[in-house]
């Protein structure tokens, strides 16, 4: 039996006061949850955002309190939500935990090829779940609870607010946006977050009939604004020429790391992020193997003192008009590396101190929701828009595309030219 008096009250520099529970404060309380202080919510901008350094842990709690707030936003509203027997109490635990399983400097690891890794942060998340002071935590909430909390983090079920969890309008979205523009010092993520919250409701599928979170059309001026804050965090921050670079030669570690047998795919599960670089330097330089004693001696340190990676060749999406590229520069891949490594060649370079990035997010801006329209009428924000109220999934198409940026990276100065590039590409 969990006391009364075991909630907790956190400042917090984006929400001002946050007000745990007492089974918040004993899920937070697991060493499962505590690792999020050490794993930062931005893997590598902070070599360039000096500021950078939050964590998963703070952006859990910044969206565990946004969950609650639409919770109280919605049942305001809505006598179905408060009438609802079961079900509602899950959401900010759900919240809470959505990003209990991310592996060491949070997405950029989910960017390497399959056979590399156990599965991306949601699907890793399972594994904690099994952990016995997580289980004792979530206790008091049910028998089911943990299946229950890991099916709305996989955007999974049939519960009507999981939407609030995984979906287009995630209070994860407005969250990360808010924090990460915060601590990086740029204004490009300033979402209104009260408007959204405000023009929260539960909507019927006008085919289905199902419910769903969907938003006041009123709101949709909001929704805008997340939409955009979105475009210009990647452009600016995520996609940065330096984060990417840094990015790119930390993928490169660990995945020759496992290639090697360095490390296991499953090893990757669980090592914050000092720890896992750490130890696969401990053991690079433990090995007889030139190529991952290479690690070890050149590429950490050069990660760690950031001497990050030089851009030998740039090619912007208006330098790229017409040229089409095949699909697997974009993704980890043993083809992409013997381009890499073909080219390192010819650079005078040892093999893996090239690197081809082409960054892709294809659900960057898509959106999936409910409107109630002025007049009362549901209808469906999908790929085509809205007709008289919003048009950007067309105009996000086109921000996706001005956004990308192709870089090929070297460990050394070198200079490339596109010509020689799509030469390589080609053969």
């Amino acid at each position: 039996m969990i006391p009364s008096d075991a909630s907790r009250i956190v400042r917090d520099p984006m929400w001002n006061t946050i007000r745990l529970d007492p089974v918040a404060v004993q899920i937070i309380d697991t060493p499962a949850f505590q690792r999020l202080r050490y794993i930062r919510q931005l893997g590598f901008a902070h070599l360039v955002y000096p500021g950078a350094t939050h964590t998963r842990f703070d952006h859990a709690l910044g969206v565990y309190h946004l969950a609650q707030t639409a919770l109280r936003i919605l049942a305001e509203k809505d006598p179905r939500i408060r009438a609802r027997e079961e079900g509602t109490e899950l959401i900010p635990y759900a919240a809470l935990l959505h990003d209990i399983g991310h592996y060491a400097f949070s997405h950029a690891l989910e960017e390497l090829e399959a056979d590399r890794l156990p599965g991306d942060h949601e699907a890793v998340s399972a594994r904690f779940f099994e952990s016995e002071e997580l289980k004792a935590a979530m206790k008091p909430l049910g028998v089911d609870a943990p299946a229950r909390i890991y099916a709305l983090i996989r955007g999974q079920g049939d519960d009507p607010l999981r939407g609030l969890v995984s979906g287009s309008l995630d209070l994860d979205k407005m969250e990360y946006l808010r924090r990460d523009a915060r601590f990086c010092g740029v204004p490009y993520g300033e979402v209104d977050v009260d408007r959204l919250l405000q023009g929260l409701l539960l909507l019927p599928d006008p085919d289905s009939g199902r419910l769903e979170v969907g938003v006041e059309e009123k709101a949709v001026s909001a929704l805008e604004s997340l939409l955009f804050a979105k475009y210009q965090m990647f452009r600016n921050v995520y996609w940065h020429h330096a984060v990417r670079a840094a990015t790119a030669l930390y993928k490169r570690i660990v995945g020759e790391a496992v290639q090697s047998g360095l490390m296991r795919s499953m090893e990757l599960v669980g090592p914050t992020d000092e720890a896992l670089l750490h130890e696969i330097g401990r053991r690079s330089m433990d090995s007889r193997d030139p190529q991952s004693r290479r690690i070890g001696e050149r590429w950490i340190p050069a990660l760690w003192n950031r001497r990050l990676p030089k851009r030998a060749l740039e090619l912007t999406a208006a330098e790229m008009e017409g040229i089409q590229l095949p699909e697997w520069i974009s993704a980890d891949g043993a083809r992409r590396r013997r381009l890499e490594d073909g080219l390192a060649r010819e650079l005078g370079l040892a093999p893996g101190e090239v690197l081809v990035d082409y960054p892709a997010k294809r659900a960057m801006l898509e959106l999936d929701l409910l409107v109630l329209r002025r007049g009362g009428r549901v209808e469906r924000l999908g790929e085509h828009g809205l007709r008289g109220v919003i048009d950007l999934p067309r105009v996000a198409q086109e921000l996706v595309r001005t956004s990308r940026v192709l870089r090929v990276f070297t460990l050394e100065r070198r200079h490339l030219s596109p010509e020689d590039f799509l030469e390589a590409v080609a053969a």
